[in-house]
């Protein structure tokens, strides 16, 4: 696997990363005047363990512990069915929805917290298929998330005369040809972490008459996105990796004011009708986005993650980003002599300003390392078929851990830790 060569100059510039701390001392030095530093008392985290791994689960906000805990006992457990009403979960989405929106760079009436990113970019690409229906392409990036590119086979299985047609994504602007009604595409790819050009391809993409689908699931909480001022037309994304909101979180879809009167919801449930509660036999849209609700919301879930967004009030998107990005540079300089010496070759892009927020290193034994490195305390990820992937949230990790961390990486490469038998067995979830 090569380094994806593409840059994304809208999200970010390069700031000055600023010295890499060269002790353990240094490290403690400035985590004590990070401003961010005092975040990770908001999370609650097993004692001892470096994580790794919140671009794949976030850890558990304090905040959402006590909400869920509240939700539960003083409102479904004393007020039952009354809840919809005197707690105003009927409201919970639209507040949810709310709090997203500026970390997107959208209005509240652009977004609904609704389902899973993939049922939402089932909706969404359906819905801008209707959009041009002279156009038969849906256009995607090879490599992308699988599970992205089922939804459109699924589609195109209810749809004959759709075509889906797969493209590296360094050749993505190119393919917009006339033909081509949806471009969907990951705005970091999930594998090395390089970030797509969000800005440059939407323009690009509405110069052609293409609609653009992004789906945001590795960058919402962590970098700007900037969607309405770049002209996107509709996006996806999850709650559960950077914004915390806990295993399976409900998602959020974007679809830009301009298109919202045209826009149809294949799955017009009830909670996208405008008047829910009239349970008239015709279906109505709700106005804005909220049409892209279908049923009804999980109250539980959303309340974590509606207490979880609070984590990012008053948080700019870009010191998210470059915070991160310092960590990840830190986490290199550590552990170069280890990784060359034991020939991991870093895939995600070598510019710091080409890459969200992880690093995926290739080796034929990343499995059995990432597992040892687990059971060391440092939490992280192996992707299929080589990659140890790395990542570095910047709400609740610090340079003394991933100081920590990169020293565990060498003691077990050195050690030959990684090579009992416990780590070769291939039985993961994740």
């Amino acid at each position: 696997m090569t380094p994806n060569p593409d840059l994304a100059p809208d999200l970010a510039p390069d700031l000055a990363p600023g010295p890499v701390p060269d002790s353990l001392a240094a490290c403690r030095r400035l985590d004590r005047a990070d401003r961010l530093s005092a975040l990770a008392r908001r999370f609650r985290l097993p004692a001892g363990v470096v994580y790794l791994d919140g671009n794949s689960l976030g850890p558990l906000p304090r905040a959402s512990e006590a909400a869920v805990r509240r939700a539960t006992a003083a409102e479904w457990g004393r007020l039952l069915v009354g809840g919809w009403n005197a707690a105003d979960w009927i409201g919970l989405p639209a507040r949810t929805a709310e709090r997203i929106a500026p970390l997107i760079g959208a209005d509240p009436d652009e977004v609904a917290c609704a389902d899973s990113v993939s049922v939402n970019l089932f909706k969404l690409a359906a819905g801008a298929l209707a959009l041009r229906p002279d156009r038969k392409v849906l256009l995607a990036a090879e490599g992308d998330f699988p599970t992205d590119g089922y939804m459109l086979q699924g589609l195109s299985r209810l749809r004959p005369d759709i075509r889906i047609r797969i493209t590296p994504r360094h050749d993505i602007a190119g393919a917009l040809s006339d033909d081509v009604a949806v471009l969907m595409l990951s705005h970091a790819d999930y594998r090395t972490g390089a970030l797509a050009d969000l800005h440059g391809l939407s323009r690009q993409a509405s110069a052609a008459g293409v609609l653009t689908l992004w789906d945001l699931s590795h960058t919402t909480g962590l970098a700007p996105i900037g969607l309405a001022a770049a002209g996107a037309d509709m996006a996806v994304g999850c709650g559960y990796k950077y914004l915390n909101g806990g295993p399976g979180a409900p998602a959020f879809a974007f679809l830009a004011r301009r298109h919202h009167e045209a826009f149809a919801n294949p799955l017009s449930g009830w909670m996208g009708h405008e008047r829910p509660f009239d349970f008239a036999p015709g279906y109505a849209p709700a106005a804005g986005a909220a049409r892209l609700m279908a049923g009804t919301p999980p109250i539980l879930s959303l309340t974590a993650l509606n207490a979880a967004l609070e984590l990012f009030d008053g948080l700019d998107p870009t010191d998210l980003l470059e915070r991160s990005r310092r960590l990840s540079d830190l986490f290199l300089a550590c552990a170069a002599p280890t990784l060359e010496a034991q020939g991991f070759n870093c895939v995600s892009p070598a510019l710091r300003q080409a890459r969200g927020g992880h690093l995926a290193f290739a080796h034929p034994q990343a499995y059995p390392v990432v597992q040892a490195l687990i059971a060391a305390g440092v939490v992280g990820d192996f992707r299929a078929p080589d990659l140890m992937r790395l990542g570095f949230s910047p709400l609740f990790l610090s340079r003394t851990d991933v100081w920590a961390a990169a020293d565990r990486f060498a003691r077990i490469m050195e050690t030959g830790a990684w090579r009992n038998p416990a780590f070769a067995e291939q039985q993961r979830v994740t």
